[in-house]
Parts: structure tokens; C-alpha cells; sequence
């Protein structure tokens, strides 16, 4: 997918109400890829929409912060924050010790397992040896890939830039295995007309080296103060309700995962 430079500015989806008045220096831009259903999608105008977005803008309201929305692909999300396109990535990031020597997380906003799917009666061994040789897809620069090139290196591995465009080799039988976030799996592909001859095959996959410990929202090492602010509200919406209220137009589960103590 090429590299979208398009900036979305949030005039749809938020009224004057919603934000403090705040000066042109504290406009946040907020990285998105918006091909990432249900979490981020792009409709047929050209607008993000899905929870990432939902739960960007309700945070800005919270710490007082106008945002807009910049479109990235998923390969250059953390180059272009370290150069400073933007100033953070809400975009279904998982947080992993890979990752946090580059950038800084706020606390997770949602964690949610990685599956496994393929065609319905396919009946494939999800053991290490049962993937020997077998055909695995998956989303390139993800813990899916840290995973599958971790745990099935004597697998055939595929590594797309979008999702979709694995689901179309799956479709199309070059490829036999995909690897993704559930909700993503589920919500994206299987619920679809197009996915209806598929499942999910073996248990949830761990491995908190590779698949992290939440999702959470990326920025630049040195904003401790914005960093605590987001990761507070976080906290504060689980804690009134108005972050289920959120989860809710999208998902049928609570995805937040374990509560924080």
C-alpha cells in the first residue's frame, strides 16, 4: 500500500463542545493506518473510521488536546514518528521490549489473543511439526511475524503489507495458514461473505517476547507528561463506563482484556 500523506482532521466526529481551547502548538497528530478493520478502516470518502479513531478522539477530549489524524502504512509507523510526522501512533499497536527501545507506550487501551485460521476441514497439525513445509501468512513489521518466524521458521512464510492482501492468498489457496489478532481475524475476515469457509484452528498463541502485553498508544521517549496523561485517561474511562460505551459500537466483548490493578 503506498504511503497515504493525506491529513484527516476529526470535524465529523466531534463538535466545539468537545474540546478545551488549546492553541496550534497543541494540535496532536495521531498516526493511523486505516486498513486494519474493525480497529481502523478507510470508508469510501476517504474517512478513518473504527475504535483506534473512536478512542483517539475520546482521549484527546479527556486530556484537553485537539487531534488530527494522519494516514500511514503499517511498515513506515514507527520511522515516521521518530521523525516526527506525527506525535503518536493509535493504530493497534502491541506493546513489546522490541519495541519500547525505540519508543515510548502509554498503559495498554485493549489485548486481545493472536489466532491461527484456514479453510474449514482442512484439518492441519498446529504443532510445530504439523507446520513444517505449510504455507503461513501473515502481516509483515507485526508480532504476528515476530511469532511465526520465531516458533515456525520451517514453515513457508508469507508477509504482507495489509492483511487484506493476505486474506486474498488465503482465499486463493497460496496461502494454507494466516496469523493475525483475533478480533481482527474474526471481525475483518471470517464474519465476511468472503471468509465463511474459514475457522480458527489450535489454541490462542503466547509468547509476551514476540505478541507483548496489551495494545497501547506509541510516542517519543521524553513526553513522560503527555505519556501519564493518556495513560491515565485510559484508566479513568474503564473506570466511568464511557470506554465500554465505545467498545460497544464496534464489539460484542469487552476487549480490554484483565483489568490493571
Amino acid at each position: 500500500m503506498k504511503k497515504i500523506n493525506l491529513v484527516l482532521v476529526a470535524i465529523s466526529v466531534m463538535t466545539a463542545s468537545f474540546i478545551l481551547p488549546v492553541k496550534a502548538a497543541d494540535v496532536l497528530r495521531v498516526a493511523t493506518e486505516g486498513a486494519y478493520p474493525p480497529f481502523n478502516w478507510t470508508d469510501e470518502n476517504g474517512n478513518i473510521k473504527g475504535f483506534d479513531t473512536d478512542i483517539t478522539f475520546a482521549l484527546c477530549e479527556r486530556i484537553g488536546r485537539e487531534c488530527v489524524l494522519v494516514a500511514q502504512d503499517w511498515d513506515g509507523m514507527i520511522p515516521g514518528l521518530l521523525a516526527k510526522k506525527y506525535d503518536l501512533i493509535i493504530a493497534s499497536m502491541s506493546i513489546t521490549a522490541d519495541r519500547k527501545k525505540k519508543v515510548d507506550f502509554t498503559g495498554k487501551y485493549y489485548q486481545t489473543p493472536t489466532k491461527m485460521i484456514a479453510r474449514k476441514g482442512a484439518n492441519i497439525d498446529v504443532s510445530v511439526a504439523g507446520l513444517a513445509g505449510v504455507s503461513i501468512g501473515t502481516q509483515r513489521a507485526t508480532t504476528q511475524a515476530c511469532y511465526v518466524e520465531k516458533f515456525h521458521s520451517n514453515a513457508d512464510i508469507k508477509l504482507y503489507a495489509v492483511e487484506s492482501d493476505g486474506y486474498n492468498d488465503l482465499l486463493n489457496g497460496r496461502v494454507d495458514v494466516y496469523v493475525a489478532d483475533s478480533i481482527q481475524l474474526q471481525e475483518g475476515f471470517l464474519r465476511t461473505k468472503a471468509g465463511q469457509d474459514f475457522e480458527f484452528i489450535g489454541p490462542d498463541l503466547n509468547d509476551v517476547a514476540c505478541l507483548g502485553e496489551g495494545t497501547g498508544i506509541a510516542l517519543r521517549k521524553g513526553n513522560e507528561e503527555l505519556r501519564d496523561a493518556l495513560s491515565q485517561a485510559i484508566l479513568d474511562m474503564r473506570a466511568d463506563g464511557s470506554y465500554m460505551e465505545i467498545n460497544n459500537r464496534t464489539f460484542s466483548m469487552d476487549i480490554y482484556g484483565p483489568e490493571i490493578k
